[in-house]
């Protein structure tokens, strides 16, 4: 890790934000924290007051393969440091739940950050607090606003790492243009051959002599159930056979009577 310096500034602005863990009493949970953001693409950590980052020890072997680049890469700084130079987005489960104290309210959850934050113009952070009791009153007055996770109302605490990892992931959309899950996109198949699947089923239903005045209801619920599956080239392609047989057997069965 390195020092903080006054003369260390952050830059202009940063879209993704840097992750900052206050007073982290785990070494476990920094690690975890830093194989989330080598999950959901983040880089830069921010760590104020930190527990001893063993390179043999809890951080590293929770880390992965963060403890190549973003653990190692951790700056220590001051929370003033954090709260002068960055907008800061303080993460905490208990907000409250009208306008009378401005302490916790208003909130945002992570999925509404994902749209907002890509429009600010500065170095952001977020901000996670301690194991036990988060971020105190006297640090979120001086965060600029406030996210939390929606949870069970009767059980909203989580554990520092997952906190964070779920956080990340709804925010991946900031640092990851791909991920290792196919594009639906790019992957359905070629207009022209659902189409021919429409064709298919259209002249499936006429030689099994379905009522006349209930085949474009019967197509129209069939274009929906096939665009929401958004089903592939080869699948497609089996469902076209599957369904010519079915089409052409009506047909064979008649000529052998």
């Amino acid at each position: 890790m390195t020092d903080d310096s006054p003369s260390a500034e952050p830059p202009a602005s940063r879209t993704p934000p840097a992750v900052a863990v206050v007073d982290a009493q785990s070494p476990g949970n920094v690690g975890t924290i830093a194989r989330a953001m080598k999950n959901f693409g983040f880089e830069d950590l921010l760590l104020v007051d930190p527990p001893e980052l063993d390179p043999d020890g809890e951080a590293y072997g929770f880390a992965g393969h963060a403890r190549e680049d973003v653990l190692p890469n951790a700056d220590e700084i001051s929370f003033d440091h954090l709260v002068e130079n960055y907008h800061t987005i303080g993460c905490t489960a208990v907000t409250n739940e009208d306008d009378n104290s401005h302490v916790r309210f208003p909130y945002s959850t992570p999925a509404d950050l994902a749209d907002r934050l890509p429009t600010v113009e500065a170095p952001t952070a977020l901000v996670f607090g301690r194991e036990r009791v988060g971020l105190t009153n006297e640090e979120l007055a001086r965060i600029d606003e406030i996210c939390s996770i929606p949870a069970n109302a009767d059980y909203p605490v989580l554990n520092l790492g997952q906190a964070a990892t779920i956080t990340l992931y709804e925010l991946r959309s900031l640092t990851l243009d791909e991920t290792q899950l196919p594009d639906v996109e790019r992957v359905r198949a070629p207009e022209p051959t659902v189409d021919r699947l429409y064709d298919q089923w259209s002249d499936l239903l006429e030689e099994l002599n379905h009522p006349a005045e209930k085949h474009d209801k019967t197509m129209r619920m069939v274009r929906r159930v096939f665009g929401r599956a958004d089903v592939t080239e080869r699948e497609a392609n089996t469902l076209l056979g599957i369904l010519r047989r079915a089409t052409e057997r009506p047909a064979e069965d008649s000529d052998s009577v």
